[in-house]
């Protein structure tokens, strides 16, 4: 056993030959010759220390020459290489019919938005610099304008998510002092983060009012304390109560609030600039329209149904804008320059409501009907044909996809999918090795075969999925 050890161990070649090797000068070009030497001693470690605890592998390896032991360590080497890079933050192709994927980003951005965030940062920015006075300025100028002109609010700024949003607005406005929300309104959102929660943390206290199915105005009007700050109302944009149920509009609670002096707020969750029912989807109610009932504050999502980056808006009465801008909190939860650059190009396509479904790919995405889902899955069919032959047995099948995101809850799409079966593999076998692509395709598995629908793959993603499967069948 020990002469097997020695011998195994005397099979290493020193370091310096292996990284003379020609796959290894190769991989230098690629890697650089730092991470390449810190990853080769990390693999010539870890191989003498299984040739020290695994008698079984110590065996084997014994029995290779010094040139068969530096290509298994060469493959070592580059196998790690792959697996560094392979980690972090990487486009995928999403073909699961779910339109705003939170897992996978939710709305991709329109180019003008990647062109913006380019421009400003390919040098320095005005961020935080007034060109007029050449004094220091504040980021916020750069969209309050573009927010209030689309929204009719006095005022506007924005944070880096709409959970941020209301904390921060509770915090500035309620802070030691009641919030009255109604018990069906009290939502969990993405990652278990739940309405509550978001109250407590902001130093609030919540007065539940109504049951979870039915709130009454008098149930608010009760409630109304000398203690009460805040009538908090949050739209239910990731779920629906239907059936025997009853809520306040909020012109209603409008009028309590003025009549009892108490701030009146919407968080309205995924927020949108655009009326949905113009392509064919169900009622959802705009920002606009949140603010044309008096409402003083109203909070969204700039990601969902906005289409744009991750942001939380506020937007409402100057007055109260002011005085969140100047909370402490506002520079913890302040957005970047690429954010503000991206948000900033989604807002000038709002401002030309011809443009803004050909532009802004969710609502593109959204609005696409069953023929062009069908000549789409069509087309993604034949270019696999091309490539693959036989290789794969496809149809196109009908599916439903989703808005997703915690947007549309009771809308179901009528969408088109490839349904692909590989011969060989198992649906959960071909769906791990699509995942497992330099650029992964993500996909569902329905009756045990892999779907890609269509809806969210765009067309320049095409050539993406063949390769991956080419790679797949080789």
């Amino acid at each position: 056993m020990e002469n097997n050890l020695h011998k195994a161990l005397r099979t290493i070649a020193p370091m310096n030959e292996i990284l003379d090797h020609g796959e290894v000068i190769a991989l230098a070009q690629i890697h650089g010759r730092t991470l390449l030497s810190e990853t080769l001693t990390e693999v010539i470690n870890d191989y003498r220390e299984q040739l020290h605890n695994d008698h079984l592998f110590r065996d084997t390896m014994s029995h290779l020459n010094r040139q068969e032991v530096s290509m298994y360590l060469i493959e070592k080497l580059q196998f790690k290489l792959k697996e560094i890079h392979s980690t972090g933050l990487k486009k995928v192709v999403n073909a699961t019919g779910i339109v705003l994927h939170t897992n996978l980003g939710r709305a991709p951005l329109p180019s003008e938005a990647i062109d913006e965030i380019r421009k400003v940062n390919e040098g320095y920015s005005n961020l935080e610099f007034d060109l007029e006075t050449g004094s220091r300025g504040s980021r916020h100028v750069h969209i309050e304008s573009l927010l209030t002109h689309l929204t009719g609010a006095e005022s506007a700024m924005v944070v880096n998510n709409n959970a941020a949003a209301v904390f921060i607005s509770l915090n500035t406005l309620a802070k030691e002092k009641e919030v009255i929300i109604s018990r069906g309104q009290q939502v969990e959102i993405g990652g278990s983060f739940r309405i509550p929660d978001i109250i407590a943390s902001s130093g609030c206290t919540m007065m539940e009012v109504g049951t979870t199915n039915k709130t009454k105005y008098r149930d608010y009007a009760q409630a109304i304390s000398e203690n009460t700050a805040l009538l908090l109302k949050v739209h239910t944009s990731n779920y629906k109560i239907c059936g025997f149920t009853e809520e306040v509009p909020l012109q209603d609670l409008v009028q309590l609030g003025r009549e009892k002096n108490v701030l009146v707020m919407e968080d309205l969750g995924s927020g949108s600039l655009y009326d949905l029912r113009k392509i064919g989807l169900t009622y959802e109610p705009t920002v606009q329209e949140v603010i044309a009932s008096g409402v003083d504050l109203v909070t969204f999502s700039g990601d969902k149904l906005l289409g744009g980056p991750q942001v939380g808006v506020i937007a409402g009465k100057k007055e109260l804008i002011e005085k969140i801008k100047n909370n402490p909190f506002a520079r913890v939860v302040r957005c970047d320059k690429s954010t503000i650059a991206a948000l900033t190009a989604i807002l000038n396509i709002y401002l030309k409501p011809e443009k803004v479904v050909e532009e802004i790919p969710v609502l593109k995405m959204l609005a696409l009907k069953e023929d062009e889902l069908e000549e789409k899955a069509q087309d993604l069919k034949e270019q696999i044909n091309a490539l693959l032959g036989d290789g794969c047995q496809m149809e196109v099948v009908d599916v439903y996809d989703e808005a997703g995101g915690g947007s549309l809850p009771d809308l179901q799409l009528k969408g088109k999918a490839i349904s692909l079966t590989v011969e060989g593999l198992s649906a959960n076998q071909l769906q791990e090795l699509l995942r497992k692509e330099s650029t992964p395709i993500i996909c569902r598995i329905v009756k045990d075969k892999v779907l890609l629908n269509v809806r969210t793959i765009s067309k320049e993603e095409f050539p993406l999925i063949t390769q991956a499967l080419m790679n797949i069948m080789r």
